[in-house]
């Protein structure tokens, strides 16, 4: 059922546990108070948002902070974002969990750099302890972990490697945040404020159904890339092949270097091939000293696939039908989309289809600077967890 007030917009399926709301207004207290007038409910147990980075962030903060009245809240900045209307930009989406179908707990991690194991697992088993005293459904079997990264801290795979060894099987998926594609300065949101350089986890345990999934449009082609000259830490590749790595890039894709801009690196995007699958290694910037820095771990020795795109609302198509034929009619989907897929999508003039697709499948979300399943960050795709429908025999 749609229900509109006061410009947002917000999507209740019946007995799902789950609200869906939107705000355009850009002053942060009237967003914030329309998100609150949609969301608020008496069995309100948590909210998780996804932001514009135009927002006033403090101010925002404290907005929703007040309008949410102690109510838990996570959530970051965006690349744009996915409301119940489909893709937009310069708005905040947020979604309202039930307590009597979530029992959802949070942490922070604000010191990137030194989070290993024996950090890791401490957290993770206190996750799992403060579920377990509210928990809905058996913790092991019925839960999932988000987590949210500041998308300019290039510490993703690290902290994401270090949480699937302490999480064990328990699923997880999540995005990095965005900052409208300034690649300036990216937040994450807890505790009542934002946050640089830090990531939350967020674990959700549930009565319902639900399905992590992840998919790309990409295929791998014949061409092969050898790194033989990178900087791990900044994930910067100097050479390809021996020779410079801007000049060996733009060869591959048959333009000039000076040329090489985000529009043609989300049309020909590398991958690196581990287990059989293809993970792709998207490129953020040419560098003056003809190096290219990418979005995601590089190192010297790596085989660089290159690939091609396929239709991408074909590939987007087909992946929301097989959810659905999983799980049935799906309540809520809460995506993670690459940034990189939005622009493709808007050079081929395509976004209000893939909107039409999102607003029918009932997906919101933010569009990412990378995107994280099972301990793998990765690029170009889209990832998320689907809702199945509430039991009816779960009253």
């Amino acid at each position: 059922m749609l229900r509109w007030r006061n410009g947002a917009v917000t999507i209740a399926p019946k007995n799902s546990g789950i609200q869906t709301a939107a705000s355009n207004q850009l002053n942060p207290f009237q967003a914030a108070r329309e998100l609150a007038q949609q969301l608020g409910h008496e069995h309100l147990g948590f909210v998780l948002f996804f932001c514009s980075a135009e927002y006033r962030l403090e101010e925002l903060a404290t907005a929703l902070d007040g309008a949410f009245d102690k109510v838990p809240m996570s959530g970051c900045t965006t690349a744009g974002e996915i409301t119940p209307q489909g893709y937009d930009r310069g708005s905040v989406v947020a979604i309202g969990f039930d307590r009597r179908v979530f029992a959802i707990e949070t942490a922070l991690i604000n010191d990137l750099e030194h989070f290993d194991l024996s950090r890791a697992q401490p957290l993770v088993d206190s996750l799992l302890e403060r579920c377990r005293q509210q928990a809905v459904a058996p913790v092991n079997e019925h839960s999932f972990v988000l987590t949210l990264l500041d998308g300019l801290s290039s510490r993703e795979e690290q902290v994401l490697a270090t949480l699937d060894a302490a999480l064990g099987r328990i699923p997880s998926f999540g995005g990095s945040a965005g900052d409208d594609n300034h690649l300036a300065h990216t937040h994450v949101y807890a505790n009542g404020q934002f946050h640089t350089r830090a990531a939350v986890v967020v674990m959700i345990n549930t009565r319902l159904p639900f399905e992590v999934f992840s998919t790309h449009h990409l295929e791998p082609l014949a061409h092969k890339l050898v790194v033989t000259n990178a900087d791990r830490e900044r994930r910067r590749v100097l050479e390809l092949n021996g020779l410079p790595a801007a000049e060996v890039y733009a060869a591959l894709v048959n333009c000039h270097v000076d040329a090489l801009s985000p529009s043609i690196f989300a049309q020909h995007p590398l991958a690196v091939y581990i287990g059989g699958q293809h993970y792709i290694r998207s490129i953020q910037r040419v560098n003056e000293d003809a190096s290219l820095t990418f979005y995601c771990a590089v190192e010297t020795g790596i085989v660089l696939t290159a690939m091609r795109p396929a239709p991408l609302l074909l590939d987007l198509e087909v992946m929301l039908q097989r959810v659905q034929q999983r799980l049935g009619a799906t309540p809520t989907i809460i995506g993670c989309d690459c940034f990189l897929r939005r622009m493709a999508l808007e050079s081929l003039q395509q976004l209000d289809q893939a909107s039409s697709l999102l607003r029918h499948a009932r997906v919101v979300g933010f569009n990412t600077y990378g995107e994280q399943h099972h301990g793998m960050h990765v690029n170009q795709t889209f990832t998320g967890v689907a809702f199945g429908a509430l039991p009816t025999s779960g009253g």
